[in-house]
């Protein structure tokens, strides 16, 4: 099994920071990406970030020159710093994860349950 937890998200006033924190754990043989989604009410869910294991990142138009999307392959985590953030970003953040599990190398492709961000004006 593979788990994924997600940290970070809070109440934040605009123009503020958050640092989201992804933390992946279980049969794991090795991860290929991970990213970042959000999806708002009433709007469908969207990329915000993703990082290729080799620290390939890209973003959203919405959040470049903003956000910063981050990992590190030891500890299979991977972060999204929020930098100016806007009541627009206020969303439910989801974390996920694609790689391939120790049971025969069959790919994986997993969510975590999501984090609140509330960015108020």
């Amino acid at each position: 099994q593979v788990q994924v937890v997600e940290s970070g998200g809070g109440l934040v006033q605009a123009g503020g920071s958050l640092r989201l924190s992804c933390t992946v754990s279980g049969n794991i043989f090795d991860i290929n990406a991970m990213g970042w989604y959000r999806q708002a009410p009433g709007k469908q869910r969207e990329l915000v970030a993703t990082i290729t294991n080799g620290g390939s990142a890209n973003y959203a138009d919405s959040v470049k020159e903003r956000f910063t999307i981050s990992r590190d392959n030891a500890k299979n985590t991977v972060y999204l710093q929020m930098n100016s953030l806007k009541p627009e970003d206020t969303s439910v953040y989801y974390c996920n994860v694609k790689g391939r599990s120790r049971t025969y190398y069959i790919n994986f492709n997993s969510w975590g349950q999501g984090t609140q961000v509330t960015v108020s004006s």
